[in-house]
């Protein structure tokens, strides 16, 4: 019976992991601007491009309370023979200085000695948003994910585009 139990409870775990959508992958700033029984103004802000990648400021306010909410907002257009999905998620304010002092680290990383096993390093917002790279015989990757659970929101980019999107967070910090 304990067995029956046991089982029966690793499933349920199982599945309840499992179960996380993009739904569950959403910024404070998605929230806010999901609010219902309110009017929310969106305003889009353009910081710059990187790789197809096009890097805004978004600034929501509720327009009766006055509340605001900001978020570094990575879009990107993958377009295939027959349509063009646009890919995008969001970085929390609060979660910006994170980013870019493990951009930072990356940079450190790969240009140190290298690793003799394979290895990844990455950093991941509450919204979906990952960055990293993985060092795999000697050579390092570089990814952006603009959406978990989704293979086809990849953005890989270089060593050499490591400072150009700094600069752009940078950028983006002084107006969010």
């Amino acid at each position: 019976m304990k067995k029956i139990i046991l089982i029966f409870t690793i499933g349920i775990l199982y599945f309840t992991c499992e179960a996380q959508t993009k739904d569950d992958l959403q910024s404070k700033a998605e929230i806010f601007s999901e609010k219902t029984g309110t009017l929310i103004q969106k305003e889009f802000i353009d910081i710059g491009t990187l790789k197809k990648c096009k890097i805004q400021v978004v600034r929501f306010t509720d327009l009766i309370t006055n509340a605001e909410q900001s978020a570094l907002k990575f879009e990107y257009e993958l377009a295939s023979s027959t349509s063009t999905e646009v890919k995008n998620t969001f970085l929390d304010a609060d979660e910006l200085d994170g980013l870019m002092k493990s951009l930072k680290i990356i940079l450190e990383k790969i240009n140190s000695k290298k690793p003799t096993n394979y290895t990844e390093i990455y950093f991941r917002s509450r919204g979906g948003f990952e960055t990293g790279c993985i060092q795999n015989d000697g050579v390092w990757t570089i990814y952006l994910i603009l959406q978990k659970l989704d293979g086809e929101r990849y953005v890989w980019i270089t060593i050499a585009d490591l400072p150009i999107l700094y600069n752009l967070l940078e950028q983006a910090k002084d107006k969010l």
